[in-house]
């Protein structure tokens, strides 16, 4: 948007993106220079002057804009990034193990998606295995984190009133009010293969084989983990996670670690996610490190079909007008999320009802929705969730918005968002200029002569 500033739209980025497909069509264009040379360090952090070019490619695949951003803007992002890493450290925003390597998979799975294989990535970051790669990534990963939940503690009281809102937009000179793509409102409804109590079974004894093979026969539990999990966060840490009680696990897992005892294997146990055992290794203090093994039972193929057929007989009952979308939504889909807002869907990104369809990030919804009319319903479609279990559903267009500039009624949610992203921004500005004095900072080559919106070179 026009008129946030580089500033404000360089620390709203989303840092943790990688966008390697950026990368791999723009490498050849980048400049060759020194990968290893020292640059800049805060802190405990240093920055390495290959870091300007890669922090330029993930900033342009995360959509910011860069017309106006010289190479020393660029290394201000990251001497800010460190800072705010650095900092956190001192204050304890802890991040766990657990949270890094959940996060770290997930972006390994967008990057596989983008580019197609794990080989062009190990190719591209020069990595000769997919280990090796994970344990360089990790700490790129931890370090964003860090500065990630750094910047959540400085905004997180940051509010803005009405009237703010209102000034903010009335800033805003007429001829740079930016454009508002074509918009959305979806509304879904989601049926799910009901797995059967035989398919369940199969995976608690398929649990309770390995356990007992690991207790009676001496087999490694890191092996089985890295084989055959489905929890694939943990699958090359051989099912690993260091927690305490305070960690983001559901109750029934928590509830089972914290009643083992050393070196002790549970018994199959059930949580959403799926049935796991769990094998505490040790007990430190409040932490405990264990290893555990996710078993997910699939739907037959019979139990597809079953789901297909009933959200067939559903869609048929709307169009014929028999029940509205809404209330079939509210009365049959497995969504737990939309199904008692008549299945309407909030765009993850925004949390707003109004998806932009240019920026929808889930491409099977996408190419849904995007031949269909005002009210009309879609045939169904395979839904595929990020843990890659399937469903079926069907989507209504409640309402289509054409494209538009934006306007302070009709938008207001999407300018409220701007005001609190630039009020936070200056927030954070005011924060790094306090903590610039009192952290160690260096800056080396040609980055002295650079003219920085902070005071990061104290004269």
């Amino acid at each position: 948007m026009r008129f946030l500033n580089k500033k404000i739209g360089m620390l709203f980025a989303l840092s943790l993106s990688f966008g390697v497909t950026a990368y791999a069509q723009e490498q050849q264009s980048v400049q060759k220079r020194k990968i290893d040379g020292v640059v800049g360090v805060v802190g405990d952090y240093v920055i390495l002057e290959s870091e300007i070019d890669k922090t330029l490619l993930e900033l342009k695949a995360q959509r910011v804009s860069i017309e106006d951003m010289s190479r020393c803007d660029l290394f201000e992002k990251l001497l800010e990034d460190k800072l705010f890493a650095y900092q956190a450290v001192q204050d304890s925003l802890e991040v766990t193990d657990v949270e890094v390597t959940t996060y770290m998979d997930d972006q390994i799975n967008r990057m596989v998606e983008e580019v197609g294989s794990m080989d062009k990535i190990l190719k591209f970051y020069n990595k000769k295995s997919e280990d090796e790669f994970r344990e360089y990534f990790f700490d790129i990963v931890k370090q964003n984190k860090l500065t990630q939940n750094m910047q959540q503690h400085i905004v997180e009281k940051v509010t803005i009133t009405p009237e703010e809102v209102r000034q903010f937009f009335k800033s805003i000179p007429e001829d740079q009010l930016p454009m508002v793509g074509d918009e959305v409102e979806i509304a879904e409804i989601v049926i799910k293969p009901e797995i059967s109590k035989e398919q369940k079974q199969k995976v608690i004894d398929r649990l309770n084989e390995m356990r007992t093979d690991v207790l009676e026969n001496g087999a490694s539990f890191f092996s089985k983990a890295v084989l055959f999990t489905d929890d694939k966060a943990s699958a090359a840490n051989g099912g690993f996670f260091s927690m305490t009680k305070k960690d983001p696990f559901v109750k029934e897992f928590k509830d089972v670690a914290f009643s083992m005892a050393e070196g002790e294997i549970s018994q199959p146990f059930e949580t959403e996610f799926g049935y796991h055992i769990i094998y505490l290794e040790k007990i430190r203090g409040q932490r405990l490190d264990l290893r555990h093994i996710l078993l997910i039972p699939k739907p037959t193929q019979e139990a597809m079909d079953e789901a297909k057929k009933k959200i067939e007989n559903i869609r048929e009952k709307i169009v014929n007008g028999e029940i509205s979308f809404g209330e079939a939504a509210t009365a049959s889909s497995d969504e737990k999320e939309t199904k008692f807002n008549e299945g309407v869907m909030k765009d993850p990104m925004t949390m707003d009802p109004r998806f932009e369809l240019n920026n929808m990030e889930d491409r099977e919804l996408y190419f849904l929705v995007s031949g269909l009319s005002e009210g009309e319903v879609s045939q169904p479609a395979i839904k595929t969730d990020r843990r890659g279990d399937k469903s079926y559903r069907i989507v209504r267009i409640n309402k289509k918005y054409p494209a538009h500039k934006i306007d302070f009624a009709e938008d207001y949610s999407k300018v409220k968002g701007f005001a609190l992203q630039k009020k936070q921004g200056e927030e954070m500005e005011k924060w790094v200029g306090k903590k610039i004095k009192d952290a160690y900072i260096s800056i080396q080559g040609e980055f002295i002569e650079c003219k920085f919106r902070n005071n990061w070179l104290k004269k």
